[in-house]
């Protein structure tokens, strides 16, 4: 069940070219902090050229304070389950976005066809051995993070990029083990803990 499930989460996750690199661990925490700011001039000081930026609005967050060593070890799961598919979740912001670009600029059906799968030939090279070995758990926190960051649950995506067929199917094999792939992210209520935890990673505080 769960390489099947993680074949539907790979399929929102197509490469675009050859060419793109994926950046995991140190580097892409480095890209991101990069991301969050602009350069918007410079001034010489000696023989010194000083970089002027602007950064993102740092949200200052204070101690997370448990009523129980329970809530504690969930929370200490949680983080680790987040910070492992995090990366995953922005990757899938980006590759989504430049794929339904490209998709837009082929003319016919069968051409968009041909290369989501051609594109998925090359994403099972690049992710397959990763994703297999994500836990039931955080395959469903991947779910709920794709929405976060597309704006379309992982359900949508599938039937954007592979049919309503396909996308029914794959969500009928979820349901059958418990998992969702039409669920939404609440950043207010039910996944406000998630929230937090991403916020915290941004900040570079956990």
């Amino acid at each position: 069940m769960k390489k099947l499930l993680l074949i539907a989460l790979m399929l929102s996750l197509v490469s675009i070219c050859n060419a793109q690199v994926i950046l995991r661990g140190d580097a892409l925490k480095d890209a991101e902090r990069m991301k969050r700011a602009d350069v918007v001039g410079a001034y010489i000081v000696g023989t010194d050229t000083v970089l002027v930026v602007t950064h993102r609005p740092i949200v200052c967050m204070p101690p997370y304070v448990f009523v129980s060593r329970r809530q504690q070890e969930k929370y200490t799961k949680l983080v680790r389950n987040v910070k492992k598919v995090w990366p995953y979740a922005k990757i899938i912001k980006r590759v989504y976005a430049e794929l339904v670009d490209s998709i837009a600029k082929i003319p016919t059906e069968e051409g968009q066809k041909a290369y989501v799968k051609s594109q998925e030939k090359k994403l099972r090279a690049q992710f397959e051995n990763e994703l297999v070995n994500l836990t039931i758990t955080q395959g469903r926190i991947l779910i709920k993070l794709v929405d976060r960051e597309t704006g379309s649950t992982t359900y949508e995506v599938l039937k954007e990029l592979k049919g309503g067929f396909s996308a029914f199917i794959f969500q009928g094999i979820a349901r059958l083990f418990g998992s969702n792939l039409k669920s939404e992210y609440d950043a207010k209520e039910e996944d406000r803990m998630i929230e937090d935890i991403i916020v915290r990673i941004e900040n570079g505080q956990i």
